[in-house]
């Protein structure tokens, strides 16, 4: 075959894919801005919630607890069951020392999904629970959290709500990225979804759904995909998942580069596992008009957000030094995809790190592809080195001043 026509199948083929993610995000991004908060009414009952955290090798899940032992809310009407999974005998040791029912289980292969399992199993057989909470080790909550979210339960009136998880670390380039991404799957998976009439999506944390409905159904969880098996449950029952702004669950992120390349790898094969299970429900979402259900299988069905921009980045570099007329759409649509990132970004997060992190994401982003790691390692390296002595250059002049 033809050189010139191979290229340009890839090409046209690889645009066409890129174009339809981007063009899924431009339309929710718009619709975001015209999301308005709703005024919750204090509910006049108080639900009784069971919080389950999940923790896997994270000794900060001490930090969640005692900010969830700290609510406002009355103590009586809710109980906390940490899973703490492979964590060490000093973590465990200060769990064991706070009010709540501590699990140690050693999967041989870990997941939430077997931790949520073993906590069922264990809750008494004589309390009764309201609603279900599942936070991340490691996240930490406002004292009025309890309280917001019974209010919030009672006000969605269905069986399942996400609060508005932000960061709480934003001391690395890594966990700065990690925050803007948070952020931008907020504007478009929850408040764009939400202004559109449309379900809102499930974060990993910070959600909350009826006791009963969890309970017949955390068994049919298989995999280490949970979140996406919940989702998958949930729409397929056309029960709608509200989203509450005003919410908020302060999460850890990834420090690292490789930290936060090996998470955005898990969340790769998540969607694409949830892709392959859920595609054959596509014409019955589509034949029963369960738009949410269907919304969110062609969502699954959308290239990754990370594998869309390196693809973008790779066919802006690799097109020129091949034949320059075929690059120009991808620079429109680089442009463009930079214009949805810009719009989904809240004020707070533009702040004095903002072109750092901006111009540093490349080099997070090469330093998951092998081969490419060492040069990013070392651009890093030169970029550290020169800030700094931009600093001292600067500290010397301001000693000559005085």
């Amino acid at each position: 075959m033809d050189f010139w026509l191979i290229l340009y199948i890839i090409d046209w083929g690889l645009f066409g894919i890129v174009t339809l993610a981007v063009l899924y995000m431009l339309i929710y991004t718009i619709a975001s801005l015209f999301f308005h908060k709703n005024e919750v009414p204090k509910s006049k009952q108080q639900n009784r919630f069971i919080i389950l955290i999940p923790a896997y090798k994270n000794p900060n899940v001490i930090y969640t607890v005692k900010s969830i032992l700290a609510q406002s809310y009355s103590q009586r009407q809710f109980d906390v069951t940490v899973i703490s999974d492979h964590n060490d005998e000093m973590t465990n040791f200060r769990l064991a020392q706070e009010p709540v029912t501590l699990l140690t289980p050693n999967f041989e292969k870990s997941s939430k999904a077997k931790a949520f399992q073993l906590a069922i199993n264990n809750l008494p057989q004589f309390k009764i629970y309201d609603i279900a909470i599942v936070l991340d080790g490691g996240s930490v909550v406002d004292t009025e959290f309890l309280t917001q979210m019974n209010d919030a339960f009672e006000s969605a009136g269905t069986k399942a709500i996400q609060a508005h998880r932000v960061s709480r670390n934003r001391n690395s380039t890594s966990a700065r990225m990690g925050s803007v991404f948070e952020e931008i799957n907020n504007s478009i998976f929850r408040r764009g979804h939400l202004a559109m009439g449309l379900s809102a999506g499930i974060c990993g944390g910070g959600y909350a759904l009826d006791f009963n409905w969890f309970k017949e159904n955390v068994f049919k969880l298989k995999s280490q995909w949970e979140v996406k098996e919940i989702e998958s449950l949930l729409l397929r029952q056309n029960i709608y998942i509200d989203y509450f702004d005003d919410i908020y669950v302060y999460d850890e992120k990834k420090d690292t580069a490789e930290e936060f390349n090996r998470e955005r790898g898990t969340w790769i094969k998540a969607q694409f596992f949830a892709a392959i299970r859920n595609l054959h429900y596509l014409p019955g979402a589509l034949l029963s008009q369960n738009y949410n259900w269907l919304d969110k299988i062609i969502q699954w069905l959308m290239i990754p957000r990370m594998l869309m921009m390196a693809i973008i980045i790779g066919m802006g570099l690799i097109l020129p030094a091949i034949y320059m007329s075929l690059v120009f759409k991808w620079w429109a649509l680089f442009a463009i995809t930079l214009l949805i990132f810009a719009l989904a970004t809240p004020d707070y997060l533009v702040d004095d790190h903002w072109e750092s992190t901006f111009f540093k994401s490349p080099l997070i982003l090469m330093k998951s592809i092998p081969g490419l790691s060492g040069i990013a390692d070392y651009l890093d390296r030169i970029d550290i080195d020169s800030r700094y002595t931009k600093k001292d250059k600067k500290k010397k002049d301001k000693k000559k001043k005085k």
